[in-house]
């Protein structure tokens, strides 16, 4: 037998019972409000398996009998979060809502609404993953501020997993990844590695001191979240919870803006139906009203 074919002879006894699939997608969804379908049963395996060999449990039924039986779940609770919540992101993704912050938001905000003068403009980056989009974001005002004397922004970058906040205040990304940035960009706001062999780029130290990283659950009933907000982006979460989670969220993030704030959602979300202070100022942007 080949070693690929005992591999997968050996993870056929790394799979999850209907019932632990079950214990595991209510505790994560009673802590994070992500819903884990059956469907996502073999990624959950995917992501678990490796940590219940490493801890030496015989199969996924004894780690969960450790987990939900034993008192485990204070020490596995937050890894398995980190396992199981997806961490997708890129620089400038969805380069529309960059370009609607350039030449309209900031503009908007800051001369006329002289908000960054008198105290930093605010820019919340929720569910920041590994850092590309609140980094992308202090890069907009960074640019904003080199043509505008005076102007003081920040970038607040939270996630529910502290593996990826950890990752993401390294600033430290593989070459390829920064290459979404445009050319002058990253000549102004990256730096690349001295050894050539390790292909990575790190985010120009006073960019870096813009953007602080703290963790926030979305499921929790308020944020630790400095107020007031002027720009949020919170894009991609939505897709992952029932309809009610989603508003109760949106309506947190609202709690947070500052009235005539905006708020970016991604490009596939909608909102339409909520009763929520907001007003759409363009493809899923919003006006805090």
């Amino acid at each position: 037998m080949t070693e690929a074919g005992a591999a997968n002879e050996d993870d056929r006894g790394f799979q999850l019972s209907p019932l632990d699939f079950d214990r595991l997608a209510r505790f994560v969804n009673g802590h994070t409000g992500i819903r884990l379908p059956p469907v996502k049963r073999a990624m959950v395996e995917g992501r678990l398996r490796r940590r219940v060999r490493a801890l030496g449990f015989a199969d996924f039924g004894a780690y969960c009998a450790y987990v939900f039986k034993e008192n485990g779940l204070a020490q596995e609770g937050e890894f398995i979060i980190d396992a199981i919540t997806t961490n997708k992101t890129d620089f400038f993704r969805e380069p529309d809502h960059f370009r609607l912050l350039e030449r309209m938001v900031l503009p908007q905000l800051a001369l006329e609404g002289r908000i960054g003068f008198a105290e930093p403009l605010l820019m919340w980056s929720a569910a920041a993953s590994i850092g590309a989009e609140a980094y992308s974001l202090a890069i907009v005002a960074a640019e904003f501020a080199e043509r505008h004397r005076g102007f003081r922004y920040s970038v607040l970058a939270t996630d529910i997993s502290t593996e990826v906040l950890v990752k993401a205040a390294t600033a430290i990304f593989p070459d390829e990844m920064v290459e979404a940035v445009p050319l002058p960009l990253r000549q102004r706001y990256t730096m690349r590695s001295r050894d050539r062999s390790q292909a990575e780029t790190r985010i120009v130290p006073e960019l870096r001191r813009q953007v602080c990283f703290a963790r926030q659950n979305l499921n929790d009933p308020v944020y630790a979240v400095p107020r007031p907000v002027h720009v949020t982006f919170c894009r991609n979460v939505l897709i992952y919870f029932e309809k009610q989670m989603q508003q109760a969220v949106v309506s947190r993030i609202c709690d947070c803006l500052a009235p005539g704030g905006y708020l970016f959602l991604g490009h596939s979300e909608t909102i339409t139906g909520f009763a929520l202070p907001l007003r759409q100022v363009a493809p899923t942007v919003f006006l805090r009203l």
